[in-house]
């Protein structure tokens, strides 16, 4: 039996939800590089690549930094770290990025 089974369980939905949004990401990336009259800049369809599979590796990096804190035998304060921090950041530049794609292939 996995001992913390329901925690480690949470650990791992919540990661699942990283990389779902990661796909979502990409495949935005794709789609808007493939659909509509315009052409995109060949930058932001790479940017967006890029940031899903950063979004894909700094959660991979949270949840095994999360599976040794659960394992631990000692309470932890509940922090947030440099993962979480940068997680935050990354999805606002996204917005960032999102935005100026619309405005550039807005007609």
């Amino acid at each position: 039996m996995i001992v913390n089974f329901q925690t480690h369980a949470a650990n791992e939905r919540t990661f699942l939800a990283w990389v779902r949004t990661a796909v979502a990401i990409v495949g935005f990336g794709l789609a808007a590089a493939r659909l509509g009259e315009r052409s995109v800049p060949h930058w932001s369809t790479y940017l967006l690549f890029a940031a899903g599979g950063a979004v894909v590796v700094i959660a991979w990096l949270r949840m095994r930094h999360v599976r040794r804190r659960i394992d631990l035998k000692e309470r932890l304060p509940d922090d947030d770290g440099p993962a979480e921090a940068f997680l935050l950041l990354l999805v606002m530049a996204l917005f960032l990025l999102l935005g100026s794609f619309v405005v550039h292939v807005a007609p």
